[in-house]
């Protein structure tokens, strides 16, 4: 089947068929109870970028997004999809959508208390997708990439491949009480090692820039005892009041909570 945009009467008419019936078939060979969309290119990325894209990032409240990922198109009801699965957008050309755009698919965890200053949550970036088809109201995506399970009710934020900053060569010792904290990594991780990724409480309000070189210290909470360095990490995507660092060297585990400080 040619890839098309499906407007007007008849193509409303046939993409209601196909979401709500799985009558329509995309590839002769593959059973309705398992529509597959077009197959997608192998990503064709470093390993690093993907890293970097699937990072996770902080939120002090629900984003106001509200494209979702509203259902898929098997038989039997699914609510995670992987590559290849094709996927229901709640929005069509109505909604901006159009047929090759690309979003990222991202999910709150918040561990059931809601977002709140006092409660930041982890913002998971669950994979990308691309449109394949749209109608006024709803829209078909196919899965390019999955940093783990794409969810019914996952939300979209338009897909901009990631570039990984040059890290600084500073070497200055931080400023002493001028650190902030490791608060938490991929799937609300604690505890990180070397080439991990985790979100620290200072940013561009604090100063700090892509490429930005840490150190991380641990307190050992003995009285008379200096802190503890135990590795460094590199500011790879930095937002205003928070960034997410890769850590590039450690010599002990880092726990959320340790000390970051800024590289002068």
């Amino acid at each position: 089947m040619t890839r098309r945009t499906l407007g007007g009467p008849l193509g409303r008419r046939a993409l209601a068929m196909f979401l709500n019936t799985g009558a329509a078939v995309l590839v002769s060979a593959v059973p309705a109870i398992a529509q597959r969309g077009p197959a997608q290119a192998a990503v064709k990325l470093s390993p690093d970028t993907i890293a970097l894209a699937c990072a996770p990032t902080i939120a002090y409240g629900v984003p106001d997004v509200p494209l979702r990922i509203a259902g898929g198109q098997e038989a039997a009801l699914r609510l995670t999809h992987a590559p290849g699965d094709l996927v229901t957008i709640n929005a069509g050309t109505r909604g901006g959508l159009a047929v090759g755009q690309e979003f990222y698919t991202r999910r709150l965890l918040t561990g059931g208390l809601g977002a709140s200053r006092g409660n930041p949550v982890t913002i998971r970036t669950t994979g990308w997708i691309r449109v394949w088809a749209v109608d006024d109201e709803m829209s078909l995506a196919t899965i390019t990439h999955a940093c783990e399970t794409v969810d019914v009710d996952d939300y979209l934020e338009p897909f901009v491949l990631p570039s990984l900053p040059a890290a600084s060569t500073a070497t200055g010792t931080p400023e002493r009480g001028n650190y902030g904290h490791v608060m938490t990594g991929q799937d609300r991780r604690t505890t990180f090692g070397n080439g991990d990724y985790l979100v620290v409480d200072r940013g561009s309000d604090h100063g700090v820039t892509a490429g930005a070189r840490f150190v991380v210290y641990h307190d050992q909470r003995a009285d008379g005892n200096f802190l503890f360095q135990v590795g460094e990490a590199v500011a790879v995507d930095v937002k205003t009041e928070t960034s997410t660092l890769k850590v590039v060297s450690a010599v002990d585990a880092i726990y959320e909570g340790d000390y970051v400080g800024m590289r002068k």
